[in-house]
């Protein structure tokens, strides 16, 4: 039981800090402004150790690589730490360790695609609700890249969007997959 609930309380640290740095990645990619609600909370809560890790890992074509690398590596930090005290991984050795890598990033991926499909739903509801609020237009540069090619394939139909469901239907389709990838990774160290 306090194994669950350390595990719980790891996984709740990891995911928030793995979701803060996957968003300020996803704000700076889009080039969203970060001078709003949001991007202030985002940059306060990561900042502290992205600017270190910057002098090591420099931006690659415009993407913010450290954030990226640190949110990958809250998630070996906690599959490693969970693995390790659920008995799985009694030694150190080179074969569990390339398998903690692959499964953090397996997760990081599926953080990265919850986290597209909030910004989309996010957006419709924005779109219906108060196109204008001031946060709308930060959600809208999330998803208005993602978005750009279902609004060329699928025409509004009554003056509705639907390109957003085919979106999410299409992120729902890759965490099948990225499920299915979890599960054929784990065998390899049980």
């Amino acid at each position: 039981m306090l194994l669950k609930i350390l595990l719980f309380l790891l996984d709740t640290i990891c995911g928030f800090f793995t979701l803060a740095l996957l968003v300020r990645f996803v704000m700076q990619w889009v080039r969203a402004p970060f001078r709003n609600p949001l991007g202030q909370f985002i940059v306060a809560v990561t900042d502290w150790m992205v600017r270190p890790v910057r002098r090591l890992i420099p931006g690659l074509f415009g993407l913010d690589m450290a954030s990226l690398f640190l949110a990958w590596l809250w998630q070996v930090a906690y599959h490693g730490i969970a693995l390790g005290l659920s008995g799985v991984l009694a030694a150190v050795s080179l074969a569990p360790t390339l398998v903690v890598m692959v499964l953090a990033l397996l997760e990081l991926l599926k953080i990265a695609l919850y986290l597209l499909m909030g910004a989309v739903l996010i957006s419709a509801i924005f779109s219906w609700v108060n196109p204008y609020a001031p946060m709308a237009g930060i959600f809208n540069a999330l998803t208005n890249p993602l978005l750009r090619p279902f609004r060329r394939l699928i025409p509004p139909v009554g003056g509705v969007d639907l390109s957003p469901l085919a979106l999410l239907l299409l992120l729902q389709v890759a965490l099948f997959i990225l499920a299915g990838l979890h599960q054929s990774v784990l065998p390899a160290i049980l």
